[in-house]
């Protein structure tokens, strides 16, 4: 029987988008790489949409980085993808997974505690310690399981990782096999099957991204993933994903999109320090980015409806901005008040006055 996923906060990719796989695997002619669940462009397909059979577009951003990505994975090397924090990079490699291995969820969560056992295999010590090592005691991490398997492995923000964790990739990333020295025989190696490569990814705040070894950068191709360029683009996405997720929150009704308009404007003037009319501004250190824009226009949507019963307005952006604005430093909440001040001022529109006026709203 199925798994009822429906209350599921955030299913896998391959389970939200389970009949658009089975569309392009029904609908797939081209070659496929060894191991690989669809074709490169099946698999293209799956992420940047396909009207003609009903494939939502999901990744908005250059097709050709995902053209480069496919390849990568299937060569020898790893794929890395890098780039400023929201800029859709854990999305990307998660589809990728999905389209690629029919599961997104052998992924590896970097961090400075993250440990080698918790990336290739631990050990179930009760039996370790009743039986000794063998199959029976030993606990696959999602490396193993996805050389064992043949399947894409996500490895999420590596660089925050110690840097000899992130070289526990270099022998599965180059002879293709993992060493369990604990057991003897045919047991104590693990070969990697067609299918298996890495994706990794690495937020270019961090200052690790600049530590991994060479050795390992070597076993790695570099993608960057830069933000949305288009203002129109951007809005859609917002407005896309705000929806869905006010829908999964209990919220009845839609976002407005003039407020939309008034929220990406005020991210994308403060991402890039400067209005679309090429003022200056002083630029935050905190991050503006497209998900940070749908984190907010989710928060919008939930302070209206369920303080208000509506969909939300500009005074809701501004207290939902301030826990944004704060996060790295309290200088931005005067650099965010500059801006509300002289340049929200300067704006036709109900909702950009109605920013403005409620410029007092934010704490401090």
């Amino acid at each position: 029987m199925a798994e009822d996923t429906t209350d599921y906060q955030r299913p896998p990719a391959e389970v939200r988008f389970a009949a658009e796989l089975e569309r392009l695997r029904e609908d797939d002619t081209g070659p496929r790489p060894p191991g690989w669940a669809l074709s490169l462009t099946a698999a293209r397909r799956f992420i940047v949409g396909d009207d003609a059979i009903g494939v939502t577009r999901k990744f908005v951003g250059d097709a050709s980085l995902i053209d480069r990505a496919l390849v990568t994975l299937a060569t020898s090397r790893g794929l890395m993808l890098v780039g400023e924090p929201g800029t859709a990079k854990s999305l990307l490699s998660e589809l990728i997974a999905a389209a690629v291995s029919g599961t997104s969820t052998l992924t590896i969560q970097g961090g400075a505690a993250t440990t080698e056992d918790q990336i290739k295999y631990s050990w179930n010590y009760a039996l370790l310690v009743s039986e000794g090592p063998s199959t029976r005691s030993l606990v696959p991490a999602p490396l193993l399981d996805g050389m064992a398997q043949g399947r894409i492995v996500r490895f999420e923000e590596i660089t925050r990782c110690p840097l000899e964790v992130q070289d526990s990739l270099l022998s599965p990333l180059s002879d293709r096999v993992l060493a369990i020295p604990e057991l003897t025989g045919p047991e104590s190696m693990v070969f990697a099957r067609d299918g298996f490569n890495v994706i990794a990814t690495a937020n270019t705040r961090d200052r690790g991204v600049n530590e991994m070894s060479a050795a390992l950068k070597r076993r790695f191709n570099f993608e960057t993933v830069f933000p949305i360029a288009d203002f129109g683009t951007e809005l859609d996405l917002v407005e896309a994903e705000a929806a869905r997720l006010l829908e999964r929150s209990g919220v009845a009704v839609a976002p407005r999109r003039d407020v939309l308009e008034v929220l990406v404007t005020t991210f994308r003037e403060l991402r890039n320090a400067a209005t679309e009319d090429g003022r200056t501004l002083d630029r935050l250190s905190a991050v503006m980015s497209t998900a940070e824009a749908v984190s907010v226009a989710h928060a919008v949507g939930v302070r209206g409806w369920f303080l208000r019963g509506e969909a939300g307005g500009a005074a809701d952006i501004v207290e939902c901005l301030a826990g944004t604005a704060a996060k790295d430093s309290p200088d931005d909440l005067s650099r965010l008040r500059r801006y509300l001040e002289q340049q929200a001022s300067r704006r036709d529109g109900e909702q950009w006055k109605a920013l403005h006026a409620a410029r007092h709203l934010l704490p401090g």
